[in-house]
């Protein structure tokens, strides 16, 4: 019997986090009594209380706590949480204690689980994916890293024949997986706090593709070495399974997909970039070998919205474009500001930017300075800390970053002080841009430009 049958109350630490509120909403979803703590209330955990699940803000032992029982209560946590009263309490009473990867991976272990991994990407790719099956009507739930812009969640319940997961890299938590089927998007150096170098976050990343049991189950982009035979898949160059022929007409981007025997012409939806595309073509591999017919995969191709804070773009009567994006790394950063330059080259670029830990700031300083010199102003943020703190990282500050940057329109500022920094600015296109919480300006700037 899978063990997490024998519980019927669910305890989320740190139920706030994107992974953590996919699980709590499955357990909800089952009819479980699930409640949690988080530090921050967001709209995110506003969201998961209108559910119906019980969250408190603060790091108390109250009578929520004290009258659940070991014998029918599971504890979930984030590696995140370093240390907290809550977590003690639990560990001292003998509490059943697990991370969220560990209970994800009991969840895949009894469905045919679609997993996608990759540093960067994962997040549409794994929503795509969703999209796909549900358009398809295949009898499936998904764990998202992301808000889908089409369900309005990162959790659907549509049956458990498959579950589709973001396998998270952080922590080695994918390890914890147990793919039939996966995607490798990428596997760049990131969370060097964790593997402390690229050569071991490669690894990592083999020992995940190790773990999907047939070769043709596994979709690597090409060129990367995963350590073990799989099919490929690429945009403008040939592969197991490719895209080409992009063209970009009204806002619509268009393109062409190869299977090893066929091509599919004119495949076409509003989500820009390349990098996007190849989300798309690895997605588009996954479900016709699982059997899904072009004509439907077309139509779901065309419908899909997107994911909240991946390049979320509005464009105002008065000619300004504001686009928010969830990018954290100087990769992911590079993508969106060459996207933007791709389709609006003339246009004046203004970037606010909120670097995300002190680590990483630290890891990818210079790559980071690079990325941010290509905008034409910018406004540099606190970084915001998420699990670390300050006085770990001595001398790591946004203003250090700042001096790095070559621009000569640049300044720094407080996430509280941002939003009147950018009404002053001259700009045609605004990017919002970090992992955050840069996102609470995201209302405002959306109200204020319609006036603008």
């Amino acid at each position: 019997m899978n063990i997490l049958e024998t519980y019927q109350n669910y305890y989320f630490v740190g139920i706030g986090g994107i992974g953590m509120s996919a699980l709590a909403r499955y357990f909800n979803a089952s009819g479980k009594k699930v409640l949690g703590y988080d530090k921050t209330n967001t709209k995110l955990t506003a969201q998961l209380m209108k559910e119906g699940i019980d969250i408190v803000f603060e790091d108390s032992i109250d009578e929520k706590i004290t009258t659940l029982q070991k014998e029918n209560t599971l504890v979930i946590y984030t590696p995140a949480i370093k240390t907290l009263g809550i977590l003690d309490y639990f560990n001292q009473n003998q509490f059943e204690v697990l991370k969220r990867a560990k209970v994800l991976g009991l969840i895949t272990e009894n469905t045919d689980c679609i997993a996608i991994a990759g540093t960067h990407g994962k997040t549409t790719t794994s929503t795509l994916v969703s999209h796909l099956c549900k358009e398809a009507d295949l009898p499936f739930s998904c764990f998202l890293g992301g808000i889908s812009e089409n369900f309005k969640s990162n959790f659907l319940y549509n049956g458990t024949q498959y579950s589709v997961v973001e396998a998270d890299e952080y922590d080695r938590s994918f390890l914890a997986l147990s793919p039939d089927w996966a995607v490798v998007t990428s596997t760049d150096a990131d969370h060097l706090d964790i593997y402390g170098d690229k050569s071991h976050i490669e690894e990592g990343f083999k020992q995940f593709a190790a773990l999907v049991p047939n070769d043709r189950q596994l979709f690597v982009r090409k060129g990367l070495d995963i350590g073990r035979d799989h099919q490929t898949y690429a945009v403008n160059e040939k592969a197991d399974y490719y895209s080409d022929n992009l063209r970009m007409d009204h806002d619509k981007i268009y393109f062409d997909f190869h299977t090893p025997s066929e091509t599919v012409k004119d495949f076409v939806w509003e989500i820009p970039g390349i990098h996007n595309v190849e989300n798309a073509t690895a997605a588009l591999a996954i479900l016709h070998n699982l059997g899904v017919d072009f004509e439907t995969l077309k139509k779901a191709i065309a419908n899909f919205k997107g994911i909240k804070r991946r390049y979320t773009k509005h464009i105002y009567p008065n000619g300004k474009i504001y686009i928010d994006d969830y990018a954290h790394h100087p990769t992911e950063i590079n993508a969106v500001v060459s996207s933007i330059r791709t389709f609006y080259p003339e246009k004046k670029l203004l970037v606010v930017f909120q670097p995300h830990l002190f680590s990483r700031t630290r890891d990818f300083a210079d790559a980071f300075a690079e990325s941010l010199s290509k905008a034409d102003e910018l406004i540099l943020l606190d970084i915001y800390p998420a699990r670390e703190l300050q006085e770990n990282f001595e001398g790591i500050t946004s203003g250090w970053l700042l001096e790095k940057v070559n621009l000569d329109k640049k300044e720094k500022s407080d996430l509280s002080g941002a939003f009147e920094k950018i009404k002053e600015k001259d700009f045609d296109i605004l990017l919002t841009v970090g992992a955050g919480n840069i996102d609470t300006l995201y209302d405002p700037i959306a109200e204020w430009i319609v006036k603008k």
